[in-house]
């Protein structure tokens, strides 16, 4: 499903029109992509929990050249799904 398949889901099922389901759509991601940005934890009861995570510097193999190659730390963001959602 893409963006325009869940603004029309959710206007479907909240009752709204499209435009204001696409503004709350829009004002969710950017309220959850702030609080991952301050790294802070998003914990959605029944859905799930979206945190940063720290990923170490790790050595890797460039599979062209074979050469050994430094992958740097980094941060990436970690979703970990409710287990009422597999159901």
């Amino acid at each position: 499903m893409n963006k325009t398949g869940l603004v029309n889901e959710i206007a479907a099922k909240a009752q709204l029109n499209k435009v204001d389901a696409k503004k709350a759509l829009e004002a969710t991601l950017e309220t959850i992509a702030e609080a991952l940005k301050n790294e802070d934890k998003v914990q959605l009861i029944g859905f799930g929990t979206f945190a940063v995570v720290d990923k170490p510097e790790r050595t890797g193999i460039n599979p062209l050249t074979k050469e050994k190659i430094v992958i740097p730390a980094r941060k990436v963001v970690k979703f970990k799904p409710a287990a009422e959602l597999g159901k």
